[in-house]
């Protein structure tokens, strides 16, 4: 098991292979979407958190799964376009991806071990958000109904450290 959040790699939804060491001394929040979701419009909130903070330090990175009711059915052009022309995301989107069972992206699986939540280590529904430290160390997880503006102070704290 990885022990660090930098050693992790995932695919944009470009296509381009990521590795999370290019989010080194970044607050990062990983946040697991979808686009026809009751919570989809959290996207609005996650983007103006970004463009407040990411001068600072703030990356939030977008990963789309369709592991809960069906509700990310699209593909990566038109989850892109979507997050685009609805929500006006600037913020990193990543290629669709499994956040739990077997088949979950490693990312997943290793924060959802280093940071447990009301079913234990499953993520619980879209808009499951994790916030990790600048040193790379999983910091707290945020529920799916938690909006991106009750995360604000979490960011400052560790921005400000």
């Amino acid at each position: 098991m990885k022990s660090n959040f930098y050693q992790f790699e995932a695919k944009s939804i470009q296509g381009k292979d990521i590795k999370m060491e290019a989010y080194k001394d970044k607050a990062v929040l990983v946040v697991n979407t979808a686009s026809k979701c009751g919570l989809t419009p959290q996207y609005e909130g996650l983007e103006a958190l970004y463009k407040k903070y990411k001068d600072r330090g703030l990356v939030i990175l977008g990963f789309p799964s369709n592991q809960f009711a069906n509700q990310e059915p699209g593909d990566e052009k038109s989850i892109s376009e979507g997050c685009l022309i609805n929500y006006g995301v600037t913020f990193p989107m990543f290629s669709k991806v499994d956040v739990n069972g077997e088949n979950a992206h490693p990312i997943f699986k290793y924060l959802t071990s280093e940071l447990r939540g009301t079913f234990g280590r499953r993520v619980k529904w879209n808009f499951t958000k994790f916030l990790i430290d600048t040193r790379g160390k999983p910091s707290k997880r945020f529920s799916p109904t938690t909006k991106p503006e009750a995360i604000e102070k979490y960011v400052k704290k560790i921005l400000n450290n």
